[in-house]
């Protein structure tokens, strides 16, 4: 049997061995009876084998193993799962196995113990070739890595996981007590770094990830685009949100000037908002007094400064705090009937500070507030506003905040976050175990509060470009994006090889990093691509010409500075079928998106039009979504000179 035969023979065991595994776990969910275990662990064991359940999944397409690893006495497979032979051997070892992590980083400088790496390729599910890599001496780049990179694309964004090359996996790899920011140019796979990073720690220590892993995206459609990638790796147990899902929900109904936007997006926000809501404590004038027949027992307002003082200095949230003062103020009662000789049970503390008397009285005090009524007075009352922003905001900012007082305030995205300050005072929420949070270069002091609250005690992987940064209120580097997150300890690093966007249209993407991003370094990319880069004059005429051109070669984006419907008329016209892009991400070969929208996105072919009227952050993320091919039509801006070929 030649070398081809044989792993094809590997393959169709590893699918049966595969396919006996889940029917295993089907028989024990549909068995639960025999399982003599109390309700509570049953409905966790359920969860468990259900899980495992989808994980074994084999849709005859996906490879079960992509390459494999040859040691001193031992032959293993990697792939996306680990699958058992009936003997309880391994026939495939998973991909974030200790063992698997030389398929990834050995090379013939460090050879790891691997005498030879093998990869294979697939077509339609059925391996059709090998290649194999011998660490004893140098190796070029492989073909079929090549050809994997860049196969077609359509639809949601696959998995890398059989090209994750060595630098990407030390991030994939990283300790999960670390967080780390990626700053990642474009092609050079920051994305899916992050998804593949939470798939090795949900491996590695699910345990510890008990708490959930959070993927926050800028948008519904680039959340649609990447939802596959963690499932495909057997992860399907994850929330996936944009930061104003996470917000909350409120109607969305108004909208501020550029200034007021930028302001209420500034962290200072924070510390007016919660010297806003201490204001709303009041000091007492008289003092609690509870009566029990004839008897009374007071405490006077002094003493009930004090405790509230004490209460403040635990740091609980608002509705925690009012809960922490009327124990304090029963527990002081509870004394004074002791050192009479009064008995006291046990829960005489915790029924007292229930008691009416008690809740009146701590009203009083500390009143009840909802997130709602402290962010509409904040923005409507000059006399809560300028004592709460006193040395904060100066007179001006203060009056870009300041609205008309309405009954039913209308809210704008950029009170979104506010809103979600004010409920985290109030009513502080657990959060996630782990935080994967990309495009992370677009988000405001404020938004990023929201996201890194929802990981206060677990670690983050930050993705994003501070190149492609393209709103008037992102920060100017990655160490304040951490310190706003709640992770000043984070580490950065730096992806710069592309492997995705070819070297030509790279290159010129790369000419406005100097006005864009002087600090950054230029990405390169190691793909070369003939007929890569496009450069035409006309109008929307040339643009339907492009498009004719690409139908049938893989997914092609029509990116427009704004409005899509002259495009979407003339291509209709020509009979080319497009559909704009949704929530529900990329559903069509060719996909109609203004330039805005287009970030984080991948598509074979980009046509882009007018980048000459698109601002220099915008068209650099545009030019840069091309994968095989993109073809500007128009004019470009001067720091693109550049012959129109």
């Amino acid at each position: 049997m030649d070398v081809l035969e044989a792993e094809r023979a590997h393959l169709l065991q590893a699918r049966t061995d595969l396919k006996r595994m889940r029917e295993g776990t089907a028989w024990l969910l549909d068995n639960q009876n025999q399982w003599g275990n109390d309700e509570l662990t049953t409905r966790a064991l359920a969860a468990s084998l259900a899980r495992r359940y989808d994980q074994l999944l084999d849709d005859g397409v996906t490879p079960v193993f992509f390459g494999r690893l040859d040691y001193d006495t031992e032959v293993f497979h990697v792939g996306r799962r680990h699958v058992t032979g009936a003997d309880g051997e391994p026939v495939v070892v998973d991909w974030r196995a200790p063992i698997s992590e030389p398929f990834y980083r050995a090379s013939a400088n460090e050879p790891m113990g691997v005498h030879l790496r093998r990869r294979f390729g697939f077509r339609d599910g059925v391996l059709t070739a090998f290649e194999d890599d011998h660490l004893d001496r140098p190796a070029g780049f492989s073909q079929l890595l090549v050809d994997d990179i860049e196969r077609p694309r359509s639809g949601p964004m696959r998995d890398i996981v059989a090209t994750i090359q060595p630098e990407q996996d030390l991030l994939v790899r990283a300790p999960i007590e670390q967080t780390i920011a990626v700053q990642g140019a474009p092609g050079t796979g920051k994305t899916a770094v992050g998804l593949h990073r939470a798939a090795y720690l949900l491996y590695a220590h699910r345990q510890r990830l008990a708490g959930g892993v959070l993927i926050v995206g800028p948008n519904r459609a680039f959340l649609s685009y990447v939802q596959e990638v963690l499932p495909a790796l057997g992860e399907v147990k994850v929330i996936q949100s944009t930061v104003e899902d996470l917000c909350p929900a409120v109607r969305v109904t108004a909208s501020d000037p550029l200034a007021t936007a930028v302001l209420k997006g500034d962290a200072r926000m924070a510390t007016v908002l919660e010297k806003a809501l201490w204001r709303h404590v009041v000091r007492p004038d008289e003092p609690l007094v509870h009566s029990a027949g004839a008897r009374r027992w007071r405490i006077y307002p002094d003493q009930v400064r004090e405790l509230e003082r004490a209460v403040r200095g635990r740091n609980l949230g608002w509705e925690a705090g009012r809960s922490a003062l009327a124990a304090a103020l029963a527990a002081v009662i509870v004394r004074l009937k002791e050192d009479e000789g009064i008995a006291q049970s046990g829960s005489s503390v915790e029924r007292l500070a229930r008691s009416t008397e008690i809740k009146r009285y701590v009203d009083a005090v500390w009143t009840p507030l909802r997130p709602a009524d402290l962010v509409a007075r904040l923005l409507s009352d000059p006399e809560l506003l300028a004592p709460a922003a006193r040395g904060v905001l100066d007179d001006t900012e203060q009056a870009l905040l300041l609205r008309a007082p309405t009954n039913r305030p209308k809210w704008s995205r950029a009170d979104l976050p506010l809103l979600d300050e004010a409920q985290y005072l109030i009513e502080r929420r657990p959060g996630f175990a782990h935080l994967v949070l990309d495009e992370a270069q677009d988000l405001s002091a404020m938004q990023l509060r929201v996201v890194g609250r929802r990981c206060r005690a677990g670690s983050a992987t930050v993705l994003g470009d501070l190149a492609q940064a393209t709103t008037p209120w992102a920060l100017a580097d990655w160490r304040q994006v951490l310190e706003h997150l709640g992770k000043p300890d984070g580490k950065v690093q730096a992806l710069t090889i592309g492997y995705r966007v070819p070297r030509e249209v790279l290159d010129l993407a790369n000419r406005l990093l100097p006005t864009i991003a002087p600090q950054l370094p230029l990405a390169s990319s190691l793909r070369h691509v003939v007929g890569a880069l496009s450069l035409t004059e006309g109008g929307v005429p040339a643009v339907v010409s492009a498009v004719q051109r690409l139908v049938g070669k893989g997914s092609t984006a029509v990116v427009v500075p704004a409005d899509t419907k002259a495009v979407a008329r003339a291509l209709a016209a020509a009979g080319v079928e497009a559909i704009e892009l949704g929530d529900e991400g990329l559903s069509a070969a060719v996909t109609l998106v203004e330039a805005s929208a287009v970030k984080g996105l991948e598509f074979d072919h980009v046509v882009l039009l007018a980048p000459a009227e698109l601002p220099l952050r915008v068209l650099y993320v545009a030019m840069t979504r091309a994968v095989t091919s993109l073809t500007v039509v128009g004019a470009l801006p001067p720091e693109l000179a550049l012959e129109a070929a």
